[in-house]
């Protein structure tokens, strides 16, 4: 029942065009006090990224250029056909994510990506930045536990990590959070990667149990403590 709520909602409230915690404000708007802001759609027509140089990291923002074709007239029936082939489409998501044991999280996460990708392409996406530099973090801009996560490299002067921006939109930025997910088994942001391994969030990570690479997944924090988050970063070459 939860998760056929979710979808409705993603539909309705069109949530490929919000990120998760967007989603979640709007599914539960007592779980915060913030301000909602308007959301803007707009249609995805090419994908575009640049990089962003600053004194300590290199940022590249995935993000999308307008396409106005919004002139063509759509008669009710055609729009109720739509809608209707859109909440089918994003039930079927959520059912396939659910049944292959995914939480609530990455289901979401799946619903608001969509379909219409090559997910072989976009895993060859990620794998080309993973390698591309010693320390890769992929961010939402708006997540309080990215922004620590950057301050905390600038104060322990790590020099050569590359930040990859998701764009909270109707982009190739909820695609690639979405298959990120499924890839490291976690699906919140930061996505933290030293010398090639997923080495969890800021203050969260992945259990043992659930880690495939071997290393110690379990995040910024914890390994910070535990005395191995320099070590690694300097290894890799990242400070």
């Amino acid at each position: 029942m939860y998760l056929s709520v979710t979808v409705l909602i993603a539909v309705v409230i069109n949530t490929t065009t919000c990120s998760q915690a967007q989603a979640f404000q709007m599914l539960f708007p007592s779980s915060s006090t913030s301000t909602r802001k308007t959301l803007k759609t707009t249609t995805v027509s090419k994908i575009s990224s640049s990089k962003i140089s600053t004194t300590k990291t290199t940022a590249t923002t995935f993000k999308l250029n307008s396409d106005n074709n919004d002139s063509d007239f759509n008669s009710p029936s055609s729009s109720s056909s739509s809608f209707l082939d859109s909440v089918q489409t994003r039930f079927k998501i959520a059912q396939e994510s659910n049944t292959a044991g995914y939480g609530w999280k990455q289901v979401l996460a799946d619903v608001i990506a969509g379909n219409e990708y090559n997910e072989s392409e976009i895993l060859n996406t990620i794998d080309e930045t993973i390698s591309s530099a010693p320390c890769v973090m992929y961010t939402w801009e708006s997540s309080p536990s990215c922004k620590k996560a950057k301050e905390a490299f600038d104060v322990i002067n790590a020099k050569n990590v590359k930040i990859v921006v998701l764009d909270p939109s109707k982009s190739e930025g909820n695609i690639i959070r979405a298959v990120l997910g499924r890839k490291v088994k976690r699906s919140s942001v930061p996505f933290i990667f030293i010398d090639g391994k997923y080495i969890g969030g800021y203050d969260g990570g992945i259990d043992d149990n659930d880690n495939d690479n071997g290393n110690d997944a379990s995040g910024m924090v914890n390994l910070a403590f535990q005395g191995k988050l320099r070590d690694m970063l300097t290894d890799a070459g990242a400070m």
